[in-house]
């Protein structure tokens, strides 16, 4: 599942070390990332700050609607 943040200014240059090790990512503009749960995982167990702006939605195995 991917996960679409925000990094703190303050905890930018962190973040990058941390999401090059773990995460074949998306950077985006204004410190925004598309990263793996395990990526954002990592960055918390760091303790880099960021903001949760959008997570990829499960998919159902929901058959009946067919």
């Amino acid at each position: 599942m991917k996960v679409v943040i925000q990094v703190a200014a303050k905890d930018s240059a962190k973040a990058w070390g941390i999401l090059v090790r773990h995460s074949p990512g998306t950077a985006l503009p204004k410190r925004t990332f598309i990263i793996s749960e395990e990526a954002a995982r990592a960055l918390r167990e760091a303790g880099v700050k960021f903001t949760e702006i959008s997570k990829e939605a499960a998919q159902s195995n929901d058959r009946t609607n067919r």
